[in-house]
């Protein structure tokens, strides 16, 4: 091998070798920041949700599986562990943590229900419901979050997630019925064809109000429906169709 073609070879080695650096510089940059995140979700669930009486075993395991910070905005995404709701762009909002889980756990999932999620937002709720349940249908009034928490929830794997674009209000007839419906915007009253679509034994959550709201569950029982208030919330307002024009 003449002087030329070592030289060439040597500088090929060297900048594979700087390559390799950068690459394991990389890896072992996701690995903290992996193991940064996985503590704070950890936090989380002990400081926000155990703390105030969210048992459920699943649902916690759920809550502590899920990224929270891949569904907020990459500036946001260091505070997507904290105790509140952070915007999601759209005038829209991701739910407080501790919101999330007590409204999945008033749900009672056991694994084979079908669920109807209305208020898609950042997919968030959805990811959370598709860890305890079968199927998943989530309808986003909002186009550009539709098609965003679709894209995420996709290359997370959630397969069993069907994403929507569409009026809330008036459910997903074509699936009903549902055994657990949640609501993640606030009505002024509770919508009727949601009621409709609820199966015998179903549960609904769901915020009712305008200046205040209230948490709800509903329970379908032979037909009828008993109602329970739970805790004070504040969510954004249900959009319309109508609205939007």
């Amino acid at each position: 091998m003449n002087r030329k073609n070592v030289l060439i070879v040597l500088a090929a080695i060297s900048f594979l070798s700087a390559c390799k650096g950068e690459t394991n510089k990389m890896k072992e940059f996701d690995t903290n920041e992996k193991a940064v995140f996985a503590q704070a979700r950890k936090e989380m669930i002990d400081a926000q949700i155990k703390r105030r009486g969210v048992k459920d075993e699943r649902v916690l395991e759920a809550m502590f599986k899920v990224e929270r910070h891949k569904f907020v905005p990459q500036t946001a995404q260091t505070l997507a562990y904290d105790d509140y709701p952070l915007p999601i762009g759209e005038g829209q909002t991701i739910s407080q943590p501790y919101i999330v889980a007590l409204m999945t756990e008033l749900l009672q999932l056991k694994g084979n229900e079908k669920v109807l999620e209305i208020g898609t937002g950042s997919g968030y709720q959805a990811a959370i419901l598709a860890e305890l349940a079968k199927e998943v249908y989530t309808i986003e009034i909002l186009e550009s979050l539709a098609i965003n928490a679709e894209k995420i929830l996709r290359e997370l794997n959630y397969g069993n997630v069907t994403v929507k674009c569409g009026d809330g209000y008036l459910g997903w007839k074509e699936h009903a019925p549902f055994d657990g419906i949640i609501v993640t915007c606030a009505p002024p009253y509770i919508p009727q064809p949601l009621i409709e679509q609820l199966a015998e034994g179903g549960r609904m959550v769901i915020p009712v109000g305008v200046y205040y709201q209230e948490l709800k569950l509903l329970k379908k029982i032979n037909g009828k429906i008993k109602t329970t208030d739970i805790i004070p919330v504040r969510f954004v307002p249900m959009t319309r169709e109508n609205d939007k024009e």
